[in-house]
């Protein structure tokens, strides 16, 4: 009888292994490549002595809900010089973004209610889950490719100014 109940045991253990082997080899991951797409238009301007100069136009994505803006650029592999992505919160308060799955280097572009640049985080590391703070209150933050804000000479006081299409 003990024997009987061993076999079984066994059987049964023996037909599972191969069962859960078999699953496991033939599962394949879909993924898909995330792609841009336009949602709106931003300049980024200063004012000098009354006078606005224009520095550069970007097209955008814009991500204004939870699920976005924790996701923002995360699994893409690069993006268009001309492109970047506007975060809009509900409120102006102290900001703080990480690179957790974002696999280029970015420039975060902090701005406040105003839509005055409060800070710039420069070569913002891909991967890297450090925390990059603002360094004021920001209710926008803008990413663009890495070199970027140096290349357009933006500085704290500069300005944007968006559409949403």
């Amino acid at each position: 009888m003990r024997k009987n109940i061993y076999v079984s045991l066994l059987s049964i253990f023996t037909m599972c292994l191969i069962s859960c082997k078999t699953e496991t080899k033939n599962e394949q991951l879909d993924t898909k490549e995330i792609t841009f797409t336009k949602e709106g238009e931003l300049s980024f301007f200063e004012v000098r002595d009354s006078i606005i100069n224009p520095i550069v136009k970007l097209d955008i994505e814009i991500a204004d809900d939870e699920y976005q803006i924790q996701t923002g650029l995360m699994y893409r592999q690069s993006m268009q010089d001309d492109r970047g992505m506007l975060f809009i919160f509900p409120n102006e308060a102290p900001r703080s973004f990480y690179m957790k799955n974002t696999e280029f280097a970015l420039d975060i572009i902090f701005i406040n209610a105003n839509n005055k640049i409060v800070s710039i985080q420069k070569n913002a590391q891909p991967l890297n889950e450090s925390s990059l703070p603002s360094e004021g209150p920001a209710q926008y933050v803008v990413e663009v490719n890495a070199g970027l804000s140096e290349q357009w000479n933006l500085k704290s006081g500069d300005s944007i100014s968006f559409i949403k299409l």
